[in-house]
């Protein structure tokens, strides 16, 4: 099966190291290609440019979201640009480099780095092979209180390393968890992980996070909650086969 951007007929750019790219998708500028079909969102493809090269990127406008009832309006873009730093301040490799800047050609929003990939792989058909890295993907929901992880939203990119998108509607201050990833319920957590969620309980209280910018007051103190629970059971949660613990369409 061709590449997302081969079937898209987008540029084919030259790579760039991880650190132009932090660079470029920071301070670039931006140009719109076209609409991503399919998104509940205004959600676009753009080319970034910058002195040292370019590259693609999911551009969220906050002016593009579709109000929710139980999330603030206008938040889906910042919770986009938590759910990466949650990850990195977990230090896992879990969600593309995501920022949100001002500069951008409808607005405010969300840009985060495009991951090329095969669009018939998914969590279904890729949990076999890649269970300690979906282990992590299941702590990780928990953490940022993840209410809709669709099968389709982890993804091997061509590098082979698996990724998460699609976290507009994460961080709630009540226990929302929708996922697809049940499989390890029950499991004991590995001493790994454990160790990691330690590190990060002490982060989360710290205040150089810059997560208040981005979550409410209470949606952060929830967050510390569920982060110390998981380090007080030291177990995957187990989900109840109905419909308050699945997404839907599961893909």
């Amino acid at each position: 099966m061709a590449k997302l951007s081969e079937q898209a007929g987008l540029p084919n750019l030259a790579s760039v190291n991880s650190e132009v790219a932090r660079r470029i998708l920071r301070t670039g500028e931006v140009e719109l290609l076209g609409r991503m079909p399919w998104s509940s969102n205004a959600t676009f493809i753009v080319v970034v440019r910058g002195a040292a090269g370019e590259l693609l990127a999911i551009y969220k406008p906050r002016i593009g979201e579709r109000p929710l009832w139980d999330f603030e309006e206008g938040s889906l873009c910042k919770r986009e640009v938590a759910a990466a730093q949650v990850a990195e301040l977990l230090g896992w490799p879990l969600v593309p480099d995501t920022v949100l800047r001002d500069d951008l050609p409808h607005g405010v929003g969300s840009l985060q780095v495009f991951l090329d990939h095969d669009p018939d792989e998914h969590y279904f058909n890729l949990l076999s092979d890649h269970t300690d890295v979906f282990r992590r993907f299941g702590v990780f929901d928990v953490v940022v209180n993840n209410t809709d992880r669709k099968s389709g939203h982890l993804l091997r990119a061509a590098t082979g390393s698996i990724f998460g998108i699609d976290h507009g509607v994460c961080f709630h201050e009540h226990w929302k968890l929708r996922t697809v990833i049940w499989e390890f319920g029950g499991e004991q957590l590995p001493v790994a992980l454990l160790s990691d969620l330690e590190c990060l309980s002490g982060r989360l209280r710290n205040d150089d996070h810059g997560l208040g910018d981005l979550i409410s007051p209470a949606e952060m103190a929830a967050m510390i909650v569920r982060v110390d629970d998981l380090l007080a059971n030291k177990h995957f949660p187990i989900g109840q086969n109905d419909h308050r613990h699945y997404p839907w369409p599961l893909v």
